[in-house]
């Protein structure tokens, strides 16, 4: 029988290029994304008790995007209880979509009514049915 021989392959010595050295300097500045931004008021509409119901925030005006732009179509969503101030009604969400830009305020109109999770599933009961009205 033959021996085998080990064979070797030739690499050059200290050449690890997995293994770089660090960067020289100063690593990325860290900056707080909330310095370029602006905060506006939001406005609710006219038949709820409180008109200020929240402040948002939106990345300042910078060449061809216009801050007011950036707010237009944005949706809130606001607990009912806090625009009546009726703490009976903490399940209902209201939602807010903003229309209009004035100054440093958002103009809202209503957009869409949910309840609570918690509210909907003490709701629902088995062969049941729920009907719930108001009237004037």
């Amino acid at each position: 029988m033959a021996s085998r021989v080990p064979t070797f392959s030739k690499m050059a010595v200290g050449k690890n290029k997995r293994l770089s050295k660090g960067k020289k300097g100063k690593g990325k500045k860290i900056v707080d994304p909330f310095t370029k931004k602006e905060w506006y008021d939001i406005k609710a509409p006219g038949n709820f008790s409180v008109r200020n119901c929240g402040k948002t925030p939106v990345t300042r005006t910078t060449g061809t995007k216009i801050a007011s732009e950036m707010l237009k179509g944005r949706v809130f969503e606001v607990c009912l209880a806090d625009l009546n101030k009726d703490e009976d009604q903490h399940y209902r969400k209201i939602k807010l979509q903003c229309e209009e830009v004035q100054g440093h305020s958002c103009l809202t109109q209503f957009y869409g009514l949910t309840f609570t999770t918690d509210k909907l599933r003490s709701m629902v009961k088995k062969w049941q049915s729920l009907i719930e009205a108001h009237v004037d």
